[in-house]
């Protein structure tokens, strides 16, 4: 990001930082991951987020097959590519000369073609599978086999600088050498199932890359082999050697999975006709069909490009958890091209630390590089089997679409500034917005900027689009883009409040600490759900809300309050009598959702308590707004019961004791009574319930001892308000 937009977005960070709902917060795209889920068309991508106009990529021609997985270049220019994939007996080869129309040119037995080379001659050689065969094509398109290396898979060929042609195979893990004239032997034996790729180095030496340890060896004109490397991948899909000393290879899948080499399983060849034209080559009967291993779109584990330098010393120069790699190729500037699936997609490695997603193609893999000149380079794809023009010159236009971005609530847009770097090109920027999570029909329609601001409708989801355009007409002085911030503003909604309770009186809600409680308390239930009574109890006290401490004549209230924008809420509460019309003020800026309040200033009777949200602490005080609930009405109860009619008359050596309790508001809860002032033990009414406000007492008491007894007696309401009376019997 450069100088420019550096303090929008440290602002923007901190407005994130303390969440004003209000505030202007900032969309920022400037990395990498930020365009993952966005969509480039004519775009490239580089690592550390910068976007411009990618090479042209222009397709040739299709080849009607559902792969193609080779392609190379003669010295006139004139391109052959080959696959296969359509489940037939033969397999073709297409040619495109000057005029880049490519036509079938040739037509082998077998299923594919993963291997293509071109000799000094310019003649064509192609290898089949599964009945591996070296086939040469003549200029008359007429083919031949060259040779058997009685080997079910060849997968790479390539020729020295004397002319002998080198043929890379599968199962036995052989590479032979073969003379013009044919003739060949197995030059070295793998102690690896398949030799994968090929290439020859500066000074002569073949270097080799293998499935499934994922080795890369040097094979001496002598014949002795040395390991150079053994990557962490299971399979060496493609490998080059620069004309400085270099080795560049990628290899692709996690090792402990148990897979063929990367080809697509087809069915088997149907029987071969009963005769067969003069001058074709011979057709063999129609092999069993074989084990081959799956799609790469069930690869796991990703890529890893790797570099040796000249003296074998190995650097990692690009990783991707994903992305299969197939094809390795250098651009006119010495860099590293990659070709891979499952997106398509073509990489160019640009330093030790960037890379560029260059272009994407339409087809599923990039299988194969032909060229790399001064007039671009030729990709071969699979999936569909097509060749594409890539480069030199770069796409006319390019537009990349952003992601969706949700402002979470409804949202006001302001001004989208960017990182350009113009060069004489331009990019124009437009938006559109909705209220839908994916843009649909019904999002607004894409606007432009007026004066550097958004014009699309206030909502909740926003995309941007940039449109690339290069200075000149030959793709010269094309623009680059590093990142886009866009400035919103949330609308202020007002908060709610749901419910409101008032709790048990002569309960408190505690200080926000650990302490060790060694007073009654009481769990509260959630609020919306039915409390049940509970004895109280010694508990260690955490500081929830839901938890209180017994404390005489002390009330409290909690409530629910929300605020979809997230803002800080402050609560006034106030309560009144359910007869009075005018509230009064409990306590004002209240941060927490509960509160604690002296009962014994309020008289007896029934009130209500309303908590009053507003969202202040976070929006300025005009656009501040709030919201009010008030709880179910409750009872305030601070004047004790009435005990009546104490009596306790001598009755045949015991004591009758009667009494009446009664309360304005409550329930009797308890009664008690204790002789000449020892423990107090509980009595129980005359019905046995302690069900109504107004009880009636009886008890047949046992005289402890002969002379004059005092008899306390003592009731307790539903509030613990509690009242006493004595009596003295002589």
């Amino acid at each position: 990001m450069n100088q420019r937009l550096f303090p929008f977005a440290v602002a923007a960070a901190l407005s994130l930082a303390t969440a004003w709902a209000v505030e202007t917060r900032t969309w920022s795209q400037n990395e990498q991951a930020d365009y993952e889920k966005a969509i480039l068309k004519g775009v490239s991508l580089r690592s550390d987020g910068r976007l411009a106009l990618a090479p042209a990529v222009t397709e040739l021609f299709d080849a009607a097959t559902p792969y193609l997985w080779a392609i190379v270049r003669d010295s006139k220019g004139t391109l052959y590519a080959a696959g296969g994939g359509t489940g037939g007996s033969t397999v073709k080869i297409f040619r495109a000369g000057a005029d880049r129309k490519g036509t079938p040119w040739a037509e082998l037995e077998g299923l594919e073609i993963h291997a293509l080379a071109i000799d000094k001659q310019d003649r064509l050689y192609a290898a089949t599978l599964p009945d591996g065969k070296v086939w040469r094509i003549g200029a008359d398109a007429k083919p031949a086999v060259f040779y058997d290396p009685k080997a079910r898979y060849i997968w790479a060929l390539t020729f020295n600088a004397q002319g002998d042609l080198f043929v890379a195979t599968g199962d036995q893990g052989e590479i032979h050498r073969v003379r013009p004239d044919g003739q060949g032997t197995v030059f070295f034996k793998l102690d690896e199932a398949h030799a994968r790729a090929m290439a020859f180095d500066h000074k002569g030496h073949l270097v080799v890359g293998t499935e499934p340890g994922g080795v890369i060896l040097r094979v001496a004109p002598t014949g002795a082999g040395f390991v150079l490397y053994q990557t962490a991948k299971r399979e060496v899909t493609a490998l080059m050697a620069t004309p400085d000393g270099r080795v560049i290879a990628a290899a692709v899948g996690n090792k402990g999975a148990i897979q063929a080499p990367m080809v697509m399983a087809l069915p088997p060849a149907p029987p071969p006709p009963s005769g067969q034209a003069a001058g074709q080559a011979p057709r063999p009967a129609a092999p069993a069909p074989l084990p081959l291993g799956p799609p790469a779109s069930q690869v796991q584990g990703g890529s890893e490009v790797i570099e040796l330098d000249a003296d074998g010393a190995p650097r990692k120069l690009w990783i991707h958890p994903q992305e299969v790699v197939y094809a390795l190729a250098i651009d006119p500037q010495g860099k590293v091209i990659l070709g891979a699936g499952n997106k398509g997609s073509i990489y160019r490695l640009d330093s030790p630390v960037l890379s560029t997603l260059l272009a994407t193609t339409p087809a599923t893999q990039v299988t194969g590089f032909a060229g790399g000149g001064s007039d671009g380079l030729f990709a071969a794809t699979g999936n569909v089997g097509k060749v594409f023009a890539v480069g030199p010159g770069l796409e006319k236009q390019g537009t990349i679409e952003s992601d969706v971005f949700d402002a979470g609530t409804f949202s006001y847009w302001g001004r989208l500034n960017d990182d350009a770097t113009l060069s004489g090109g331009a990019i124009r920027f437009e938006t559109r917005s909705g209220n839908l999570d994916r843009p649909q029909k019904n999002w607004s329609a894409w606007a432009p900027l007026k004066d550097g601001r958004l014009t699309s409708p206030p909502a909740r989801f926003l995309q941007w689009k940039a449109t690339f355009t290069p200075g000149t007409a030959d793709g010269g002085a094309a623009p680059e883009l590093g990142g886009v911030d866009i400035a919103w503003m949330a609308k202020n909604l007002a908060p709610r409040v749901e419910q409101v309770e008032a709790t048990p009186a002569n309960y408190r809600f505690p200080q926000n600490s650990i302490t060790l409680n060694l007073t009654p308390s009481i769990t509260l239930a959630p609020l919306g759900k039915s409390r049940r009574s509970s004895a109280p109890s010694l508990s260690l006290d955490t500081g929830s809300s839901s938890s209180m401490s017994y404390a005489k004549g002390t009330g409290g209230a909690r409530w629910l309050a929300t605020d979809d924008n997230g803002d800080a809420l402050n609560f006034k509460v106030e309560i009144k009598g359910v007869t009075e019309s005018t509230w009064k003020l409990i306590k004002d800026r209240v941060r927490e959702k509960q509160i604690n309040f002296d009962l014994t200033a309020h008289p007896d009777g029934e009130y209500i308590i309303r908590v009053t949200a507003n969202d202040q602490p976070d929006n300025p005080p005009a656009q501040a707004l709030e919201a009010l609930a008030q709880s179910p009405s409750f009872l305030i109860d601070n004047t004790p019961p009435v005990i009546e009619d104490l009596s306790a008359q001598p009755a045949g050596g015991r004591v009758q004791l009667r009494f009446k309790a009664k309360d304005a508001l409550n329930w009797i809860s308890k009664a008690e009574y204790s002789i000449n002032g020892v423990e107090w033990l509980a009595l129980e009414p005359a019905n046995k319930l302690s069900d109504s406000r107004e009880l009636a007492y009886e008890l047949l008491l046992d005289r402890p001892q002969p002379g004059e007894l005092t008899i306390a007696v003592r009731v307790t309401d539903e509030f613990d308000n509690q009242a006493t009376a004595k009596i003295v019997v002589r």
